[in-house]
């Protein structure tokens, strides 16, 4: 069973890993072309009108539109399906399994918002971007954390994927509750019908892929109207689509094996759901990120400009919040859930390590730029924002990688550097 598990594991690493260069030269193109000579030219593209009729619906929206509310639909897609594969048959099936990024998510979310909020308190002008450093970009994390190869224990890298989708779940929750606007109660119910019809077909043993991506049409275009931000539509998607585990079977003759039925049951019960995320999985990697990147990443970056950003309690909140926020919270959580016995580290990690993981989880590129655009209009704002991120991320990837090669190449027994459970005497 644990390589039917690690099977899927692999291979999402594997692609987020080379797809976080192709992230990378995005984000590098629009650094570029936003401040050369035709910078004027890649802020007009992206506001170009794209005259679409979507079920009988015109519109005539700018194509920086169709990329942040629709492309990035399909992206919270996938990251629904991540997350419904890793609650069924992954690193957070079992309470115990799970408690360890679960806590250590939190930490990475709650700690980050306090240090924001120490810059920018409630009811100031930058107050509403609390949420900005509170979030992981797993693919950069992923890639900064495979540049070193084998050495790097498989348990950690599990940690570190699990933790960002635990933080994918969070960062869903923040946009629904908190970055959603002037609530449409018909329109919400319209897509709560649609949801629930979702939950039917599942329910009717439907498990071909069409219907429910037939349905997502029809159901980004209700929470588009109800005034929750579209992508919402791609996670309540991912809740219908099938993916039930099956009853143990027994071995039918004396050649097959327990392993063999066990991954034959697993991906067996998995394949809708696999399907659709595998077919995603690339697009969403090596075109949508990316795309999504070249639109968003391009800060015009003066030097006067530069300097007046990091100036401002904004930029502050925002690299405090990742570069430090991040790694005090994820470390003082794992900390903490080992020492009351909720949880133990995986084998042959030890807290340096998992230290080293909480400064990549300071690189929170996609993510942050993503809830900056929900949280800020004001283009100064958007720019000085981006800046901050960037600054941010660079320094937690490169900070990370180098405490993360520090503690891989003295390694401390695990042993030593655990701290005992408290004792229930």
């Amino acid at each position: 069973m644990l390589r039917v598990i690690l099977k899927p594991f692999q291979r999402f690493l594997n692609t987020e890993a080379s797809g976080s260069i192709l992230l990378l030269l995005a984000t590098l193109a629009a650094l570029l072309w936003a401040n050369s000579p035709w910078r004027a030219n890649y802020a007009h593209l992206w506001e170009t009108p794209l005259p679409l009729n979507i079920a009988g619906l015109q519109s005539n929206l700018p194509l920086h539109f169709w990329i942040n509310e629709g492309l990035m639909t399909l992206f919270f897609l996938l990251v629904g399906l991540e997350i419904k594969r890793e609650f069924l048959g992954g690193e957070l099936s079992s309470p115990r399994q799970a408690s360890l990024p679960i806590l250590g998510a939190l930490g990475g979310m709650v700690v980050p918002a306090l240090i924001y909020a120490g810059f920018n308190p409630p009811g100031t002008v930058f107050a509403h971007g609390w949420a900005i450093p509170t979030v992981t970009d797993i693919a950069f994390a992923i890639g900064a954390l495979t540049l070193l190869g084998n050495r790097v224990p498989l348990g950690l890298k599990v940690f570190l994927i699990a933790l960002a989708i635990v933080d994918d779940i969070g960062a869903i929750l923040i946009i629904a509750l908190f970055y959603s606007h002037g609530l449409q109660p018909l329109w919400l119910l319209a897509a709560a019908g649609l949801l629930l019809l979702g939950f039917a077909l599942n329910r009717s043993g439907k498990h071909r892929c069409w219907p429910y991506l037939a349905l997502g049409v029809p159901l980004w275009l209700a929470i588009l109207q109800s005034g929750i931000h579209p992508t919402i539509a791609g996670v309540l998607l991912a809740l219908t689509v099938p993916a039930t585990l099956g009853a143990n079977s027994q071995p039918t003759d004396a050649s097959t094996s327990r392993l063999e039925l066990e991954t034959d049951s697993y991906e067996a019960n998995l394949p809708t759901l696999q399907t659709i995320e595998h077919g995603l999985h690339p697009w969403v990697t090596y075109s949508i990120l990316p795309l999504f990147a070249l639109a968003n990443a391009g800060v015009h970056l003066p030097w006067t400009s530069i300097t007046d950003a990091l100036g401002q309690p904004l930029s502050w909140g925002i690299l405090a919040g990742l570069f430090l926020g991040k790694p005090l919270g994820i470390t003082l959580a794992a900390w903490a859930a080992v020492r009351l016995g909720w949880a133990s580290l995986p084998a042959q990690v030890n807290f340096r390590q998992i230290h080293a993981a909480g400064v990549l989880g300071g690189i929170g590129f996609t993510m942050s730029v993503f809830i900056t655009l929900l949280a800020f209009r004001e283009p100064g704002q958007v720019a000085t924002a981006k800046l901050a991120i960037l600054l941010a991320s660079g320094l937690s990837a490169g900070v990370g990688v180098g405490l993360l090669w520090w503690a891989l190449q003295s390694p401390a027994s695990v042993a030593a550097d655990t701290p005992e459970p408290l004792s229930e005497e």
